[in-house]
């Protein structure tokens, strides 16, 4: 039984590129890094992170009125325990993470 098999497989070229810059970073091989992800995949049974499309902005104009209630009473429960800053300390935070 051979120690190791061959794969061949086909990726877009910048994807490669930068892929195989940030494991040459991490010093591991892509070889290792695509039998860690294998290996990943039997432990998991599946594979190792959730594949699922993002969840895309609410589109207020799409929405009904239960829906837009619905969101807007959501917007309420946070403001009522407490999970809301006011506009201008959430401006002071981006200005100062961003230094501007």
């Amino acid at each position: 039984m051979p120690k190791t098999a061959n794969l061949y497989a086909r990726i877009e070229p910048d994807v490669k590129e930068q892929a195989e810059s940030i494991l040459t970073s991490l010093g591991i091989p892509a070889s290792n890094a695509i039998n860690m992800f294998y290996k990943q995949i039997i432990l998991q049974g599946g594979l190792p992170f959730e594949v699922k499309l993002p969840n895309a902005p609410l589109d207020f104009c799409k929405l009904s009125s239960q829906q837009i209630d619905k969101e807007l009473g959501k917007g309420m429960a946070d403001i009522v325990n407490g999970n809301s800053v006011f506009a201008e300390d959430a401006f002071n935070q981006l200005y100062g993470k961003f230094g501007i």
